[in-house]
């Protein structure tokens, strides 16, 4: 009885992986996310999924100057399974196949990479976002979080986010 019980509790607490999965399954991750306590101007926007991909970029302003940017996109793959491709400034396009999904959360891996090795998209309300890359770097685990608010595409105001 033991191990049954065990069983089942494991499988609870498995992660949702939906594979087949489409792009549809991200269009929560569409829209335009203000980077909280950034400046103006640091912010990350998703394109609403179709043919079969969502593109995305987003920006970090630092005393009124771009310091960071990054291209991204998440594709279908022909077996169901969908990549995140990252194109950050000046480095290489790297690639995370995704390795769980559900209503609220996509986590996409690649555990050659240097860092991060996971990235994470968690809608924790309709308005709030977190996005979170971990891995290990020089042997120890490292997470940073990206907490982003929604807002309306195209606005910006003369205050930081907050």
């Amino acid at each position: 009885m033991k191990g049954h019980v065990a069983c089942l509790l494991a499988i609870a607490f498995m992660p949702t992986v939906a594979l087949p999965a489409s792009i549809l399954d991200l269009a929560w991750l569409s829209g335009c996310w203000s980077l909280n306590n950034q400046q103006v101007g640091s912010a990350e926007h998703w394109m609403p999924p179709a043919g079969g991909t969502m593109l995305g970029v987003s920006r970090s302003v630092r005393d009124s100057k771009t310091v960071a940017f990054e291209f991204m996109r998440i594709i279908e793959q022909d077996d169901g399974g969908l990549v995140f491709i990252a194109s950050p400034m000046g480095q290489s396009t790297t690639s995370f196949s995704m390795v769980s999904l559900s209503d609220r959360e996509v986590i996409f891996e690649n555990p050659d990479h240097d860092f991060p090795q996971r990235v994470i998209y968690r809608l924790v309300s309709d308005e709030d976002l977190i996005g979170r890359i971990e891995g290990t770097i020089n042997g120890k685990h490292r997470t940073v979080d990206f907490p982003m608010k929604r807002m309306e595409c195209g606005s910006g105001s003369g205050k930081l986010n907050s």
